[in-house]
Parts: structure tokens; sequence; C-alpha cells
């Protein structure tokens, strides 16, 4: 819970770099920027908005992660390397194969979190130009009380005739009070029904199946070498890894997440905010692939890439922490 406050204001900076819309004058010129304008405009605050939703949901992704990274690892090992004994390693395709399986089952755990958390993050942007309108579509803003600020809920309640995409943007949100995550929550499953929560699946299930596998392959292929090189130099037990071993094996494998499939989550962080983004307020219903494509054609591979030098600084530190924490609970044998 710690490094959720501590890293969090980097990941709503990268959240905000990748929904900048397509056609329209970036709000931020860069990562610095953004912290700038955010602490300029919102103060502190701003950096932690959504931060709710992965607190909650930060002790089930990472119990998610490695119960089911460890649950591969028992049925590989029963299924396909029988001969193994238990302190035996699997070899390194196997751990790649049972990375990418942790990372599928985790991702539909991920998705409405992730969501949530997205929406609550950007909200604020679309006063940084003034242009209060954002929030609303053109048909429903004749049932608010000021210009392009939804204040009366029921009074702006969407009707069943609306087009989807109108039906989403009429929720309750003003400056000073931006919607807290249970009025995204009805409103999402209002809109779209209990399937709404799991736009931009297709995003989280490549980052995570691709990015466990690299995560926890990384780690185990560095690891392993600090082992051996232990063993070879000094002749020590090589029956588990040092602090030191496991905090540099943690740091390459936060490294090796984040770069080895950044452009879906990108893509995935603009499925989810685009209906509070998009220049008229409407959102969308466009696939993965389409937002992927017209990313790339407004902007190239940059635009897929947005924020991920700063994900990776701080994912070192923070996977670090994630897997020393592992091991020192995997060496008591629970």
């Amino acid at each position: 819970m710690a490094g959720k406050l501590f890293e969090y204001p980097f990941d709503t900076v990268k959240v905000r770099l990748q929904s900048q819309p397509d056609g329209a004058p970036l709000k931020f010129s860069g990562p610095l920027d953004c912290f700038r304008q955010t602490w300029h405009k919102e103060g502190v605050r701003g950096f932690y908005r959504g931060l709710s939703s992965p607190m909650v949901g930060a002790a089930a992704e990472n119990a998610s992660l490695f119960l089911s990274y460890r649950t591969a690892q028992n049925a590989t090992k029963s299924l396909f390397f029988p001969h193994l004994t238990k302190t035996d390693t699997l070899p390194m395709y196997a751990l790649l194969t049972c990375g990418a399986v942790s990372g599928t089952f985790t991702s539909f755990i991920l998705t409405p979190i992730e969501l949530i958390k997205c929406k609550m993050q950007v909200q604020n942007l679309v006063l940084y130009d003034g242009n209060e309108r954002s929030y609303l579509s053109p048909s429903l803003a004749t049932a608010t009380s000021s210009p392009g600020i939804i204040t009366n809920v029921t009074q702006s309640r969407p009707s069943s005739h609306m087009p989807r995409t109108h039906r989403y943007i009429a929720m309750s949100i003003s400056p000073s009070r931006p919607a807290g995550a249970f009025t995204l929550i009805a409103q999402v499953y209002r809109d779209s029904g209990i399937m709404g929560f799991w736009r931009g699946q297709l995003g989280t299930l490549f980052r995570e199946t691709g990015g466990s596998a690299a995560w926890f392959g990384a780690y185990e292929y560095v690891s392993s070498l600090l082992r051996r090189r232990r063993v070879s130099s000094d002749r020590s037990p090589a029956s588990g890894n040092t602090v030191i071993e496991s905090t540099i094996s943690g740091a390459v494998a936060g490294i090796a997440y984040n770069l080895s499939l950044f452009p879906a989550d990108s893509v995935k962080s603009r499925m989810q905010t685009e209906s509070i983004l998009s220049a008229d307020g409407v959102g969308t219903d466009r696939g993965f692939w389409t937002v992927a494509r017209d990313m790339y054609r407004s902007g190239g591979i940059r635009v897929l890439y947005r924020g991920c030098g700063m994900t990776v600084m701080r994912a070192a530190p923070s996977s670090a922490i994630i897997f020393l924490t592992y091991e020192c609970l995997k060496s008591l044998d629970l």
C-alpha cells in the first residue's frame, strides 16, 4: 500500500499523457509539463484522483498474479515434468508460459479496477483549456444548470432512446467535485451493463499476458544468473536468492514488464477515457484495433509510448519491493 502512495502520481501522469485525444492540441508537452500543470491547477489532490480503486485492487492484483503463477508452475511440473522435485526449477520456456497464464487470469480482475481509476484520473483535464463543454454531448447540454457542467444527475438522467455513446456522458461532474468511484460505477452499469466494466479488456489481456511472461521470466532469468555467479565465485549455498539478488532481479523484471507491451496499455487507457476527453464529450464504441490504428496515424509510434520512460523508472523500485516481499513470504513456505 505504501508503494502505491509513492508511485500513484506517476501513474496519473502516465494515464493523462496516454489519454490525450487524437486531432486536438496536446495539453501536455511531456511528463514534466504534466506534473507542472497538475500541481498548478489541481494541487496535490490532482495526482491522487482515483487512488481508492487501485488501493482496493492492489492486494487482489498481486495475490492473483503470484497465486496463479505458483499454481501454473505446480500444474506444469505435475503434468509435463514429473521427474522434477519440489525445489527444482522449470525450464525457462515453461516459466514464461506460466507467467503468461498468470497474466491472462489477472487481466480479467484488473480491467474493471483500471477502468474506474483511469476515468477518475482524467476527469479534470477538460477544464484545463477552459472548455467545460467537453463534459457533454450537445444533445444533453440543455439539461444542465450551467454551460457544460451537469449538476443534477436526476434532471439529466439518460433516457433509453438516447444512443449509448450519448447516454454515457450524463453523469454528475463539476470542477470542484468530480464524480466519485461509486458514481462512475453506477453510470457504467446503467450505460453498458456488467460487460461495460471490461471495456479495454483486450488491451489489458495483451499487456498482462505478454507483460507477466516478461516480468516473471526476467526475474527468474536474472536471479538464476546472479545465483550461479555467486555460487561459482565463493561456493556459497545455492538454495535461494540474497536480498541484493532479489532486489536487482525485481528491478529488471519491472523494466521488462513495461517495455514489453506498453503500446497495448496506451490503447487501453485511450479506450477507457475517450468518453470523457473526446472533443464533443461523446464516448465512442471503437474497438482495440481501431483505436490503435487511429493513434498510430495521428502521431506514429511515439504516441503509443507516451509516458513510457517515466513509467519504467518508477516500475523498477516498485517491482523490486514486490519480489523481495514475495521471496520473504516464499521462504516461510506458506
